[in-house]
């Protein structure tokens, strides 16, 4: 699931009351010196912080890769037979994209459903890496690689300016993101009526020129989130917000790697 979720309207609303931050007025007034002793600003140690984002972010990782590692347990996948994916799977698919719709409208959960999309959504990884693994020997080690190596180069061409997040590029990546997800909305409904997107899992130049672009545009989101943070950085956000911008960046990590398990599906078949 990406984030196109996370919008300026979103995290604006989010930001001015949704931690049941102090209105102007008891703003202006607890900013007002006393003699009686020292004060702190109204939002001293309740803003959210680059560091607070990461630690929320560490916390779901784990999560995620602790339920990851108890999908792969209790998924049968033997080469050349179908795999016997554990329910479990298909319901963490669902939990996990209800949690990213309330959150969509209610970003002050973020703190408790963060945590619940990472276990729903990490056991799923784990069930379906295990399935493409037992196909493709060694396919999710160089998936987890790649994905990693896709993260640490995003975050340094966006932090040495190579890639400028603008209004326009936001914008684009944003509605490119809804869009290709529509599309895969669409093929899951066809394919529930016994059809299929030829190109969308084939080994063919299109299908694999597909997932390199699908893949891309997730890169794009990562410039995305971390502009995120650290714009909510800059303008004071709520503390609760560290967790949202996380649930925001987790859940980018795991389209990404799930684009680049595809293409390498594709490229095996070759």
């Amino acid at each position: 699931m990406s984030n196109p979720l996370m919008s300026d309207k979103v995290v604006t609303e989010a930001a001015r009351a949704g931690w049941a931050a102090p209105d102007p007025a008891t703003q202006a007034a607890r900013s007002t010196p006393i003699t009686d002793g020292p004060i702190s600003g109204w939002n001293s140690g309740r803003t959210m912080t680059v560091s607070g984002t990461a630690t929320a972010t560490g916390v779901l990782l784990v999560l995620l890769l602790g339920s990851a590692v108890a999908g792969w347990i209790m998924t049968e996948a033997t080469p050349g037979q179908e795999a016997k994916f554990p329910a479990l799977a298909i319901g963490g698919v669902l939990l996990g994209f209800v949690c990213a719709i309330v959150l969509r409208f209610k970003p002050t959960f973020a703190k408790v459903l963060g945590p619940v999309y990472a276990i729903a959504e990490g056991f799923f990884l784990g069930a379906i890496s295990k399935v493409y693994n037992d196909a493709y020997d060694g396919i999710v080690v160089q998936a987890v690689g790649a994905t990693l190596a896709v993260f640490a180069v995003m975050l340094f061409l966006y932090k040495s300016k190579i890639i400028k997040v603008t209004d326009r590029f936001r914008r684009n990546v944003i509605m490119a993101t809804m869009g290709l997800m529509a599309f895969y909305l669409v093929s899951f409904v066809i394919n529930l009526v016994g059809g299929s997107v030829p190109f969308l899992n084939s080994a063919s130049p299109m299908g694999i020129l597909f997932s390199v672009l699908a893949a891309g545009l997730a890169a794009m989101m990562l410039a995305v989130d971390f502009d995120m943070i650290d714009r909510g950085v800059a303008a004071g956000w709520p503390k609760g917000m560290e967790w949202y911008c996380a649930f925001g960046l987790l859940a980018t990590l795991v389209w990404l790697y799930l684009e680049i398990l595809r293409l390498l599906a594709k490229l095996n078949r070759r």
